[in-house]
Order: C-alpha cells, then structure tokens, then sequence
C-alpha cells in the first residue's frame, strides 16, 4: 500500500541532519587553507598565502559574523551550523576555482575564483533563507559575508578589474537564486497561499528547536468539524474516579506540533485517572493546534450532567468477522467495543467507518465506545478507508458484537482497577509521557485488562507474545496505544517494541497489570457521547495535498538548482570574455 500524506511530511526529516562541532568544521577548513598554500610555497609560485587570505580568512569570518546578522532580525543559527556552511562554501569555492581547466588554459585562475564566490554566495544565501529567515531581504548581508571577505582578498592579490567582474557575478548569482527560490515558492503559494520557505523555516525550527510554528500554516489550511466522543466514567467510593474517554480525532502530525500530545493532555485536563485510546480518525483529523484541544475537554465537561450510572456490567466476550477481532463489553445500558486486526496489520480507521459503527450500535446501546487498537504495525501505510474490504469486515465484526451482546444481557455488579505505570523508556524508544494505564475489570469471577500504552502502534507479534502471557493471571485482555505521534519526528514507524524487545517491556506490564488487580473494588459505570463542535483539523485530504506538493517540489529543486547554476556559469564565462 502506497505511503500516505503524513507519513510523507514525516519523512522530510530525511533532509535533516546533525551539524558536526564547529571546532572540527573550522579544523577542516584550516586544514585545506594550508594544504594549498604548502603546495604553493613548494612550487614557488607567485601567488602566496592565498589559501590563508582567500579561503581561511573569509570562511573564519563568516563563521563568527554570520550568527549576529542572523541574530538582527529575531532569528537564530548555532556554532555548528555557522561552521558547516562555512566549510561546504570554502569547498565550493576551492573546487571551483581550482579546476583542473587550469591546465588547459593558463591564467584564468581569477576567473574561477570569482565565479566560485558568487556560487558560494548563492549557496549561502539559499540555506539561509531555508534554515533561518525566509525574507531574502534579511539575509542578503549574512549570506555575503564570506564571499565579500574573499573578494577582498582577491582584489588585493588580482587587481581592481577583478572586483568589478566579482560584482557583477554576485549580482547574477544573485538574481539566478531569487528565480530559483520563485520558482520553488509557486506551488505552495498557489495551492495554499503559504510561503514554502517559511514552511521549511517553521519545519527545521520544530525538528531542531521545538518551535510550534508550524500550526500556523496547519491553522491556515484547516477547517472545522463537529465529531462524537464518547466516555466512560468508573465511580468507587473512597478511590478516585476513572475515566475512558476516546476521541475521534487524531494524535498528529508529529511531535508536539498539533494534537500530536492529545493523550497526554486530555489526560491532565480531567480530574479523573484517564484513559485516552485511540478512536476513529486519520491524519486529516489532526488538530491544527494544542489549543483545539479545549473544545474537546470542554465538550465533555458539559455531558457530565447527563451521566446515569449503574452498578451493573455484563462479562467481556470476544467476537471474530474473517480478519477482524472485537472485544466487547457491556457497562449499563452502553458498550465498549476495542478492535483489532492483529496478527495482521492494525492502521488508522477514517472517521465515517467508526460514526457508521457507532449509528448501527445506537439501535441497541445508549452509547457506543469504538476503539481502534492500534496494536500491530507491518510499516508504514495508508489508512483503511471507507467502502473498503477492511471496513466492511470492521463494521460486521463490531456489529455482530453489539447484537451478540444484546442477546446475551447478562449484568452483574462489578469492579475495577486501575493503574498508571511510569515505563523507563523514552520517546526515542517508542513509549510516550505517560506511559502506560490498565484498567481491570471483574465481573462474575472474570478479570478482564485493558492495557493502554502511550505510543503509536505495536510491532507485529509483540501484542501476541504480551497477551498470551498475561492471559495467564486475567481471563481476558486487549493491548492498545493511544496513538500520539511525539514519538514520531525522524520517522513515521517508532511503533511499542520497535526498538525495546517485548521481553523487556513484559515485566513491566505484568507489574501494572497485577497492581490494577490488587486496586480491584466496587464500581459504578456511566457512558455519555459529547459533540465537539468547531474543532479545527487539518481537513479532508489537505495533509495528503500539502505533502504531496512539498515532495513534488523538492523532486525538481535538485535538477532546477542544476540548471539555473549552469546557466549562471555559462552567462559568467560570456561576462568575461567581453568584460576583460
């Protein structure tokens, strides 16, 4: 199945990189300085320390000047960075300038050497306006330093005739990089009305920095939706409440940018221990903004009023439609259903599958709790979408459930527990802020556990390996992530057990697992189903739009940047031949 949209605008981490120390960038550039001039001073050649004055020199000064300019206007570019782009310039310019024409043609070294430096200008000013400032106005004098430094150097050893044609390859490298950059701005701007350059600017800012600009341009493509969300609510007397709570909309795109902490700050937003799973919703239901998310807390605080609880649950039962698997679980007059397709790849649900599922259980339900559990990850593929094989087998394995449930009616009093489980894992390693939840459910002597981990998806076979074990202290379980996407910046696949192995992360599970049990005592349970109205999300197929146009551009940046460079080299030669 082809990549869809998000995990597309993830994959532009590929284009990052860490920036070596700039000690060793600067040891570099000093290395190469002095290589030429030892071959310059062994060959005797009238020319002397120009490997000092036209390379080492600028490449210093542009490295400690760089940063202030950049600094003038708001924005920042660190040591490292400064350095590196210092070095890739002073290769350019060497590589350039020191071609081996010079064996053909004799005395033309003042030629290459002016046209290296309007190449490094270019270069300059093309990764300036990437990393730091979009405005080319702002960056025009930080992209110069280095190139002016070395023109200077060459007027002093070529003469004044050097500087003027140095000047004027400047001004037509710098006319071909603003053709360039208009030309890779078009697409954006007319499909979007976005600068592409103040999104990569807000992109790398995200990845390196943590800035939220990003939501800026989310906010600008959005558009509103009106979207259930149901909730279960577990009252105990004298333990604190619990809350299930599973929203239709999605823990994305990445990192902090978004509803990628959905989970996490929905849980902090009630006063209830709260469970977030994932529901019904792909990337075009990512929230445009963290800020969203208190429409959907206050969605749910105003259903409380409506809240009828019972002290009655019937026994968990496990349903079965060709590929599809449904846990199923009556709690009053609602029922909570959490879905899977493991052994087989379990991937996001388009928002019309769950609303279709949720329609047909209102027949028999008060509410309808749909759970997505998003427990077994092949790679990285497109979401199931509606009309589908896949759908259809959701829809009649979630049905068939309901009805089965409604057949049997078998309620009795029961109890929970619950436990949050601090997991000693990063977010790099798969696992996010909070870890991860169990709720334990006894009904009639059967204990049922609902496992939620804070993660995006299960590696394929580590649900198994995990619940075949814990199936020996509990009757009956399901694993589940709640989907947040900050475990995923450099990649779309970071899914639970990727990188630590599920005998590492069983031990732990079976520790929560046995302490939700040990927290088991009387309850009393509620459903309500909020509408969260006005939630700005990313919309129907805009991120698949968006991403696809960036991945477009940046498909014909590489032969666009060839051909303008080329051109400027061939319009530089003609320049001299008439001008000198």
């Amino acid at each position: 199945m082809a990549q869809s949209g998000d995990t597309k605008i993830e994959g532009l981490s590929r284009y990052l990189f860490i920036a070596p120390s700039w000690q060793r960038s600067l040891l570099f550039i000093f290395i190469m300085a002095f290589a030429i001039d030892a071959v310059s001073f062994l060959k005797s050649h009238e020319i002397q320390l120009f490997g000092f004055f036209g390379y080492f020199l600028p490449a210093l000064l542009a490295f400690i000047l760089t940063i202030p300019l950049v600094a003038i206007w708001g924005k920042r570019i660190t040591l490292n960075r400064s350095a590196l782009l210092a070095l890739a310039c002073t290769v350019f310019s060497i590589l350039v300038s020191l071609f081996p024409i010079l064996l053909i043609f004799e005395g033309i070294f003042p030629l290459l050497y002016s046209v290296s430096l309007g190449l490094i200008f270019a270069i300059r000013l093309i990764v300036l306006v990437a990393i730091a400032d979009y405005r080319i106005s702002r960056m025009l004098l930080p992209a110069s330093v280095q190139s002016l430094a070395a023109m200077a150097a060459g007027t002093y050893y070529f003469g004044t005739d050097f500087l003027l044609f140095a000047i004027f390859i400047h001004i037509l490298f710098g006319i071909s990089v603003f053709l360039f950059l208009w030309l890779i701005e078009r697409p954006l701007k007319k499909n979007f009305h976005i600068s592409a350059l103040n999104f990569i600017n807000a992109f790398i800012a995200h990845n390196t920095d943590g800035s939220k600009a990003l939501e800026d341009f989310f906010r600008d493509i959005g558009e509103e939706v009106f979207v259930p969300q149901t909730s279960f609510f577990f009252s105990r007397e004298g333990k604190k409440d619990v809350m299930v709570t599973i929203p239709n909309l999605h823990p994305g795109p990445m990192g902090e940018i978004g509803g990628g902490n959905l989970p996490k700050i929905l849980c902090h937003s009630f006063d209830e221990d709260t469970m977030v799973p994932h529901g019904c919703a792909t990337h075009d239901f990512n929230l445009v903004s963290e800020d969203e998310i208190k429409k959907i807390v206050s969605a749910v605080n105003k259903t409380r009023d409506e809240i009828d609880y019972s002290p009655y649950a019937g026994k968990s039962q496990r349903y079965e439609y060709k590929s599809v698997q449904v846990l199923a679980q009556q709690f009053g007059d609602s029922i909570l259903l959490v879905t899977t397709r493991s052994p087989e790849m379990t991937e996001d649900l388009d928002y019309s599958i769950g609303l279709s599922i949720m329609s047909e259980g209102h027949r028999l339900f008060q509410d309808v709790g749909f759970i997505d559990g998003h427990n077994c990850m092949v790679d990285v593929t497109s979401p199931i979408m509606p009309a589908s094989r896949l759908a259809y087998e959701y829809i009649n394995a979630s049905v068939t459930a309901m009805e089965e449930t409604k057949k049997e009616n078998h309620m009795l009093e029961f109890e929970i527990g619950y436990c949050h489980y601090e997991m000693p894992f990063s977010r790099e390693e798969g696992f996010g802020d909070l870890g991860m939840q169990v709720l334990a459910v006894r009904t009639d002597n059967q204990t049922t556990a609902y496992i939620l981990f804070d993660g995006n998806n299960i590696e394929k076979g580590v649900r198994e390996k995990i619940r075949n074990r814990i199936l020996d202290i509990v009757d009956e379980c399901e694993l589940m992530t709640t989907d947040t996407h900050v475990v995923n910046t450099m990649s779309g696949k970071n899914p639970v057990g990727y990188r630590i192995n599920a005998e590492e992360i069983l031990p732990h599970v079976l520790s929560a697992v046995e302490a939700a049990i040990e927290d088991l005592s009387p309850a009393r349970a509620g459903a309500t189903t909020a509408w969260c109205e006005g939630v700005v999300v990313f919309g129907s197929q805009r991120i698949s739009q968006l991403a696809s146009t960036v991945n477009t551009m940046l498909t014909f940046i590489a032969p666009l940047g060839a051909t303008i460079v080329v051109l400027a080299f061939i319009f530089s030669i003609i320049a001299y031949l008439f001008l000198v």
